[in-house]
């Protein structure tokens, strides 16, 4: 194992660099944006009850905006997941009558419910509320059908939404450039729709982001990429002043909006944890090269490949058998720094349609930018294999599950 180790790391070198260029094109985006904006420690202080006047919450919000090239953000630890901070921006833009379109394919399980399209029972989901929800089925290979697509968008079209990671499904996720194609040709059917992206897990994976690629609005998760692996909670918004607006009224209430909301005790590591994204992203990536590699050599199909270009955190690997991919999990939590000694096993999970197995040993719950393993037990029994602080850690690991599970 050593040796087939060490051929590895020889093999995936000129990945690794350009990893490390993109590191470094990012992170001196991130500076200019603290030193443009003058953040101080002043910016630290915590409010309480209304969170009148933040000057620390308005400061973050500025800095997204400024990195992300947004015209006005909302960064808020009111938010606490990606599904959150997606529900609270489609809620905030759309109303009764409107339809909503995915044209990516059935986006991740956790928005069924928030949509309304696995459920009947009332539970203020959009479609309870009026919002018609459809979405095109990606072509075989995962390219966006623009024949249906075309056909689909209607007068009533209010939010053309992408996804640009593949979650749980198997297909490629949208690299920046295929995304702004994707809206050119959206725009040319009708320039007036809300085009909305659900940015999570690809921040900062490459330079630049769905807003400079065209994007209205996009939406993420602070324990995912931005982040850093230091915020404990949180999720962002960033896009048009206009839709910003509407979705601050959604996330507190309509006449109150951004302007209130308390930020407490989380600034300090929402802005440091915004600083190390780039570089604790580009740790990720690096061991998603490596995990790709190495499971390759040893027979498994990795997607994407070691050498493909990246644009999300998400590496899958497909297993033989649910056993094989339970007990490759079981090895990463065993490996983990938290919670080593528990081992997870598949269970119902709410959003999910089957059962999910997670190795999740992450300093924070549920912490995607931590090193995770995941899936739903459902063949082709993919895994998902995503995050890493460190590079070694990543490295360890897999080699242990390798080691411990599929060799």
């Amino acid at each position: 194992m050593e040796q087939l180790i060490h051929k590895v790391e020889e093999t995936i070198q000129p990945q690794h660099k350009q990893v490390q260029a993109i590191v470094e094109t990012n992170q001196e985006k991130v500076l200019d944006a603290f030193q443009k904006l003058k953040i101080s420690d002043s910016h630290f202080n915590p409010t309480t009850g209304y969170g009148y006047d933040d000057f620390g919450r308005d400061g973050l919000e500025a800095l997204y905006a400024e990195i992300f090239k947004a015209e006005d953000a909302i960064v808020r630890s009111q938010l606490i997941s990606g599904t959150h901070a997606i529900t609270t921006a489609l809620f905030g833009v759309l109303r009764p009558s409107d339809e909503l379109l995915y044209i990516t394919g059935k986006p991740y399980d956790t928005l069924e419910e928030v949509i309304g399209a696995s459920s009947d029972r009332d539970k203020g989901s959009l479609k309870d509320f009026g919002v018609t929800y459809r979405s095109v089925p990606l072509r075989e290979g995962g390219q966006i059908n623009r024949d249906e697509v075309e056909e689909a968008v209607n007068d009533r079209t209010k939010v053309v939404a992408i996804q640009r990671s593949k979650g749980y499904a198997d297909r490629p996720s949208f690299t920046i450039k295929e995304i702004e194609e994707i809206i050119e040709f959206i725009r040319s059917i009708n320039e007036k729709v809300i085009i909305f992206v659900d940015n999570c897990y690809g921040e900062f994976v490459e330079t630049k982001e769905p807003l400079e690629a065209g994007a209205d609005l996009i939406a993420g998760s602070l324990i995912k990429n931005p982040g850093g692996g230091l915020a404990r909670v949180g999720g962002y918004i960033a896009g048009r002043a206009d839709l910003i607006e509407l979705c601050g009224y959604r996330l507190t209430a309509p006449g109150l909006g951004k302007e209130t909301g308390p930020s407490l005790n989380t600034l300090q590591e929402m802005y440091q944890g915004i600083f190390l994204a780039p570089h604790v992203v580009g740790e990720a990536l690096k061991g998603a090269v490596f995990t790709a590699k190495l499971l390759h050599e040893l027979g498994f199909n990795t997607s994407p490949a070691y050498d493909a270009y990246r644009t999300d955190l998400i590496q899958s690997v497909n297993f033989n058998t649910a056993e094989q991919m339970i007990s490759f999990c079981q090895s990463i939590q065993a490996a983990s720094p938290i919670n080593s000694h528990v081992t997870p096993h598949p269970g119902p999970m709410p959003g999910y349609e089957s059962e999910v197995i997670m190795a999740a040993g992450t300093f924070i719950q549920g912490a995607s930018l931590e090193l995770t393993a995941d899936g739903p037990i459902r063949p082709p029994y993919m895994a998902f294999v995503q995050g890493g602080l460190t590079y070694a850690h990543v490295k360890l690991a897999v080699t242990k599950a390798v080691m411990n599970s599929v060799t």
